[in-house]
């Protein structure tokens, strides 16, 4: 069978506006010739005794688990979940207690480019978005979201681009059995300039994170930073994203990629 996988992750880079300012990821590169001397003293050999004076290329990554495409437990939304399903709810799920088989499922591409910024997208937006493409959802298909923030990645405007989702929206998603979605924006919620002022002239706190905090009430798994969300189509695809196994923490990166069987 015939397979073409399409890579729908961004990349991990320093030096561009992937995130706020204190949440920005740091790469140092050292090339082959900057290796060589600390292991030819090591080894106690001549530098020249290395091929061309050449070692390793090597990184050092200063990053959080949330820099990156990367995959949020609902760890980070809340200390607990499931609060709708099991009376008093349960401790939250961390990154490493994510069930892999929903990590490989079909997925479906709900497409809010035209929504405006700051846009919170309402589970009539979803009916719609899956009324226009013919798709009728079934339970743990991943469900991503293209918005108009997946354009911007690494711009000066990124953080404060695309619409987000709503609380209501996301539980109607869950509701219906979706346990991992995503989003090529930053945030799975609107963007945090938007709700700033809207909670400045309503004085409605439970605006912040809405759609993150319906994790509480039903536990799901998030991607943030997702990337090419443009080039995939309403459905016909599934979607691999196994996040880094990061010891009981709060997100995982992943190399999300869709593919298509011909």
């Amino acid at each position: 069978m015939a397979r073409h996988i399409v890579d729908i992750s961004s990349p991990l880079k320093a030096g561009i506006k992937s995130d706020p300012p204190h949440m920005l990821p740091k790469i140092d590169y050292m090339d082959h010739r900057q290796t060589a001397p600390a292991m030819a003293e090591y080894m106690g050999v001549r530098i020249d005794q290395f091929p061309n004076g050449e070692f390793a290329a090597v990184e050092q990554v200063q990053i959080s688990t949330h820099n990156g495409t990367h995959m949020d437990a609902p760890w980070h939304f809340f200390s607990r979940m499931n609060e709708a399903l099991t009376p008093g709810g349960e401790p939250s799920w961390r990154i490493d207690d994510v069930p892999l088989d929903w990590c490989y499922q079909p997925g479906v591409k709900l497409d809010f480019r035209h929504l405006p910024d700051g846009y919170v997208a309402t589970p009539g937006d979803v009916e719609a978005e899956l009324k226009r493409i013919g798709h009728d959802l079934r339970p743990l298909e991943i469900v991503v979201v293209n918005t108009a923030a997946g354009a911007r990645y690494g711009e000066d405007d990124f953080i404060d681009r695309g619409c987000g989702m709503g609380r209501a929206a996301t539980l109607w998603l869950a509701e219906r059995g979706v346990r991992v979605v995503g989003t090529d924006g930053w945030s799975w919620d609107a963007p945090f300039s938007f709700t700033r002022e809207k909670v400045k002239a309503t004085g409605d706190v439970s605006l912040i994170w809405e759609g993150h905090r319906a994790g509480r009430e039903i536990g799901y798994f998030q991607m943030e930073k997702l990337g090419n969300l443009a080039a995939l189509p309403g459905d016909g695809f599934d979607i691999v994203c196994f996040p880094v196994k990061v010891h009981r923490a709060s997100a995982g990166w992943t190399r999300a990629v869709a593919i298509f069987n011909a």
